[in-house]
């Protein structure tokens, strides 16, 4: 699958996967999600954010787990 607003890049936040370039890190993402965060509450908090990156940061996790357990 291809990921196109997943970005990693070694120069921006020691090469943690981010949301589209910006410091933004897939983790915290997926962190605020399994808090219970809804997608608004998180456009809110971050509001360069989109509700398709939100969605990608969690496609972008259960990939990275499903090829972790190969």
């Amino acid at each position: 699958m291809l990921f196109t607003r997943i970005t990693i890049d070694a120069a921006q936040m020691g090469g943690m996967p981010c949301i589209r370039g910006l410091r933004i890190p897939v983790a915290t993402v997926v962190d605020m999600v399994a808090a219970g965060m809804s997608a608004d509450d998180i456009l809110s908090d971050f509001p360069d954010l989109e509700r398709q990156d939100i969605a990608e940061a969690l496609q972008y996790a259960s990939a990275a787990l499903r090829e972790r357990q190969r």
